[in-house]
């Protein structure tokens, strides 16, 4: 691919638009601009690249491989561009009102910390409400304004962009693998006690098809709250699963079988497209999506 320094802006904005709505309609709606117009864009953009960025699957627009590969580069760019015009122009402190952000228990109360003081630093007139809940709240009924989860929503009147697919491992507490032993393989594993983050079935499904052969058996302390059941890991009631940026930073934690391939999961980062426009939460939005993917 060509230089990206050499393009239209405009044909890059409307090319972020439509890979973040999956439509041209949509998209124009986004920019303030006609479908023709957006459309017109994007040619533009695949004639000075020459490739196709998008293609008709049935009703439905998906990008094509170069498409992909071009969606990391542009939403870098666009993510800098937003951050630019609102320091340029002061509008960053000027920001106010509330935004409320979803995210899981852990997630909330380990990683977003140091996230949240970025946005003080940014935006000082902002107030932030997390709510920490395991559960998938409905953006549709405005119970959240951003939303960061595991698995993608599927209403259309949301825009979802996948940050990351995060690595994790199996952990537990130093003091517990001193007195049971540390497993030398994968198999042996099905010899130690797990502690579930409420849905043991769902994670028994999960991890069958890794090799790793674990059985209701295992699970024999659970909580709902993930706090709680990591907790009890640190404390030494057994092995559990955990993100790599939380479990390499609690003290006394260290990873089961550490030369296993890490688990993988992905990271949402969903909100309403009419919310989307929105200074404050375009900008959380922005700083989250940077944060995030570090």
């Amino acid at each position: 691919m060509n230089d990206l320094g050499e393009f239209d802006w405009n044909h890059i904005r409307a090319f972020l638009a439509t890979a973040e709505t999956g439509s041209f309609s949509a998209a124009a709606r986004q920019l303030g601009q006609t479908q023709p117009t957006l459309s017109r864009q994007i040619a533009a953009l695949e004639g000075d690249l020459g490739v196709m960025l998008f293609e008709r699957v049935g009703r439905t627009l998906e990008m094509t491989q170069a498409g992909i590969e071009l969606l990391d580069h542009t939403r870098t760019m666009g993510e800098a561009a937003n951050r630019i015009a609102l320091t340029a122009s002061g509008q960053a402190n000027s920001i106010e009102g509330r935004v409320r952000i979803t995210a899981s228990d852990v997630m909330s109360a380990y990683v977003l910390p140091d996230l949240l003081r970025e946005i003080r630093a940014q935006a000082p007139r902002l107030k932030i409400d997390v709510i920490a809940s395991n559960d998938i709240r409905d953006l549709m009924r405005r119970e959240a304004d951003i939303a960061i989860r595991h698995v993608r929503p599927d209403q259309p009147e949301l825009i979802a962009k996948l940050i990351q697919d995060a690595p994790g491992h199996f952990y537990a507490a130093t003091e517990y693998l001193n007195r049971v032993g540390r497993p030398k393989s994968i198999r042996a594993l099905s010899q130690y006690e797990f502690i579930s983050f409420g849905d043991t079935d769902r994670m028994i499904a999960y991890l069958k098809p890794l090799g790793i052969p674990l059985t209701d058996g295992n699970f024999r302390l659970s909580s709902q709250n993930g706090i709680v059941s990591w907790e009890y890991a640190r404390q030494g009631f057994g092995i559990a699963p955990m993100s790599q940026a939380v479990g390499d930073a609690t003290p006394g934690m260290e990873r089961v079988l550490p030369e296993m391939e890490p688990l993988t999961f992905p990271i949402w980062l969903t909100t309403h497209r009419e919310l989307h426009t929105s200074r404050r939460i375009r900008l959380v939005f922005d700083l989250l999506a940077d944060f995030l993917s570090k």
